[in-house]
C-alpha cells in the first residue's frame, strides 16, 4: 500500500481518482492547491505525487520546482495527470525528466483511470 497525495483541483475528479486508487489499497490525500499539497506532504511523505498543471494560484509547473527544491523530496516519483496536451511540453521533456524528475506524462482526455492506476504501479514497485 502506498501513501500518494493527489493533486487535482476539480473536487469531481479528485474524489474520483482517489477512489479508484483507494480501491487499489492506497491511501490518498486529495488537494486542491499547491500549498495544501506541499503541507500534505511535510505532514507524512507521499510514496509518490500526482499532479494537474492547471492550478489556481500556483501553477502546477511552480509547485514542481518548489516541491523538488526540498531535498527529502528529490527521489519521489512524480507523474503528471494534466489536461494540458504534452505537445505543449515537447520541447521540455527532457527539462521535466532530469531537472523536476518526472515519470510520467499522462493526457487526461487520452488516460482512463486503469492506465493512471497501472503508471502508478510501475513507478511504486520496489526496485
Amino acid at each position: 500500500m502506498a501513501h500518494l497525495i493527489l493533486l487535482e483541483p476539480d473536487r469531481v475528479l479528485a474524489e474520483t481518482c482517489s477512489a479508484a486508487c483507494k480501491t487499489e489499497g492506497h491511501s490518498v490525500v486529495p488537494c486542491a492547491s499547491a500549498l495544501a499539497a506541499i503541507l500534505a506532504a511535510d505532514q507524512k511523505r507521499p510514496d509518490a505525487v500526482i499532479v494537474e498543471l492547471q492550478l489556481i494560484g500556483h501553477s502546477g509547473i511552480e509547485f514542481l520546482y518548489e516541491f523538488r527544491s526540498y531535498p527529502e523530496w528529490q527521489d519521489i516519483p512524480l507523474v503528471i495527470y494534466s489536461q494540458v496536451p504534452p505537445a505543449e511540453f515537447a520541447s521540455n521533456w527532457n527539462l521535466f525528466k532530469q531537472q523536476l524528475g518526472i515519470s510520467h506524462y499522462l493526457y487526461k482526455p487520452q488516460t482512463t483511470l486503469r492506465e493512471l492506476l497501472t503508471t502508478l504501479d510501475s513507478i511504486l514497485q520496489p526496485a
